[in-house]
């Protein structure tokens, strides 16, 4: 008779439950993913893609064919993680003034105190609300130029969302690192598995910061995993987990209304106990700690965008019940 290995039941009970869980996590999975789905139809929205992750279980839907898209406003979230890794290698801080780095831009009355910080989260003080496929304000084309020839006024306080705030700070990136999507490539874009996507660009050949990164949803919810994990993908950190938090915050005041109350860096809170990544027409990374979750939705909505960000709220709260 062959006595029993001691070792042997302990480790068989952690892999059963282990596997519980992950069985678990996927039923969770597909329960907010078809609860979305049923908003979403149900209201006849139009959306493009929908990712859910639970734990490391996910849970897909597509309404149209799975093709990059312009990511709007979520591309904020991935400059704002360049600038990340720069500051993980010593290459700038987030007290890193703009006028530094780009010192041919004529500086207008206080951007000598513009930094890194205050151009992420939207608190230059200068007043430039510009986003991509409008005229560039000018004169002539380079958009960093003119924001900073602007004044700057409440520089850290005074709130103005505009994708020409990050698009300077890609700017003052590009300025220590070159051409910003070469450089991530290896840094962040290889790791996630997103090969060489197009990233539009400015007249002068700059990539636009705060917007036309051109990304399939499941590619978009990569980022968000990345975000929910705190910077680290597949067992490698690609970014430190202090500056995913961050990110989330705390973030300044708006003066806008729910869910648009507090901004991080590239990042807004809520709904509720959650932060997002947040682009034009319904592009949402909603990433939810507390449950390791992450619901990624892709959309063309034009009307009510926001409904989508609701639905997707609605069916992480429905967790907890």
């Amino acid at each position: 008779m062959t006595d029993a290995d001691p070792d042997a039941r302990p480790d068989a009970d952690a892999d059963a439950d282990a596997d519980a869980d992950a069985d678990a996590d996927a039923a969770v999975a597909r329960r907010v993913r078809d609860a979305v789905v049923a908003g979403i139809e149900a209201e006849v929205l139009a959306a493009s893609g929908l990712h859910v992750l639970v734990g490391d279980a996910e849970a897909h839907h597509r309404w149209v064919p799975d093709e990059r898209a312009d990511v709007w406003s979520a591309t904020k979230g991935v400059s704002v993680l360049a600038v990340g890794i720069a500051v993980d290698e010593g290459l700038l801080s987030l007290g890193t003034r703009a006028v530094d780095l780009l010192p041919g831009a004529p500086a207008g009355p206080g951007t000598d105190g513009v930094t890194l910080e205050h151009l992420l989260s939207m608190t230059s003080g200068v007043d430039l609300e510009w986003f991509a496929g409008q005229p560039l304000p000018g004169p002539g084309d380079d958009l960093a130029r003119s924001f900073l020839a602007r004044p700057a006024t409440g520089t850290g306080t005074a709130f103005l969302y505009s994708d020409a705030s990050t698009y300077v700070a890609t700017r003052v990136l590009a300025a220590v690192v070159g051409d910003v999507r070469d450089w991530l490539g290896p840094r962040l874009f290889a790791p996630l598995g997103i090969d060489e996507p197009e990233w539009a660009r400015c007249p002068l050949g700059h990539v636009l910061g705060g917007s036309g990164l051109r990304l399939r949803t499941d590619e978009l919810a990569r980022v968000g995993r990345l975000l929910r994990d705190r910077g680290v993908h597949d067992g490698r950190r690609l970014v430190s987990a202090a500056w995913v938090d961050r990110m989330r915050g705390p973030g300044v005041r708006t003066g806008g209304g729910p869910p648009y109350e507090r901004y991080g860096l590239g990042a807004w809170e809520g709904p509720g106990d959650r932060w997002r990544l947040d682009g034009h027409l319904g592009q949402y990374v909603v990433v939810d700690d507390s449950r390791r979750a992450v619901l990624t939705i892709t959309a063309r909505e034009e009307h009510r965008d926001g409904r989508l960000l609701e639905l997707a709220a609605a069916a992480l709260d429905a967790l907890a019940g």
